[in-house]
Parts: C-alpha cells; structure tokens; sequence
C-alpha cells in the first residue's frame, strides 16, 4: 500500500483541528462554538490514533483505523445533524466543511474496507 492512505488520514486530521481552532476563534472570528470545539478535537485526536495504529503495523492496526474513522463519521454525522436542526453555527463555511469532511471519511472507510494490507508504509 503506498503513503496515499497515510495522506489522506493527514488530510483529516489537518481539517478537524483547523475546525476545532475555528470554533475556539483562532482561526475566523464569529465561527465561535465550544461543543463544536471540543467534538472536532477529540475526533482529531481520534484520527491520529488511527494513523499512528497503522505504522505500527499489528493484527489489528487495520481495525482500530477503521473504528477511528467510523467514530469520525458518526461524530461528523451528529454534528452535520444539529446543523440541520439549527443547534451551533450554520454558515456556508459549516456546510462545506461537514460535506468534505463526510465525503474524506467514506473514502477512508471504503479504502480499509477493500485493501486488507492497509498499511502506509507498504
């Protein structure tokens, strides 16, 4: 497996940290919300966990990156739903950004899902 997958987990986290410091007011001002803060920070931690799985190498590297972006999705899918329900900020930047992070993660999980070798470091 090349480094692609290793890119795109960077690629995720990159986004849900920048979101998280977003929603802090590090970023943009007026994009403030704590929970969305905290959420987004968590599943970038989360993500990470995933990658560093991976390198490692184990048995059960593969599973524990795709549980990492499988709690990803759901927590994206939670957040995405309160947009729609009108609970946190509801600015086009949100609706991008919860579409690309929605569309990252599926391609992750369908990238594990069919390569068993899932290791970046081929």
């Amino acid at each position: 497996m090349s480094s692609a997958l290793a890119i795109l987990f960077l690629i995720e986290i990159c986004l849900y940290a920048t979101a998280s410091l977003t929603h802090a007011g590090f970023v943009l001002e007026g994009h403030e919300h704590q929970q969305a803060m905290i959420a987004e920070a968590v599943i970038s931690a989360v993500l990470l966990l995933g990658l560093i799985s991976l390198n490692l190498d184990r048995p059960w590297s593969r599973m524990a990156a795709i549980s990492a972006q499988s709690f990803a999705l759901l927590g994206t899918l939670v957040g995405a739903f309160t947009i729609a329900v009108g609970v946190g900020p509801r600015t086009t930047l949100d609706y991008i950004t919860h579409a690309v992070m929605i569309l990252l993660l599926v391609t992750g999980l369908a990238w594990l899902a069919r390569n068993r070798n899932a290791s970046p470091l081929g």
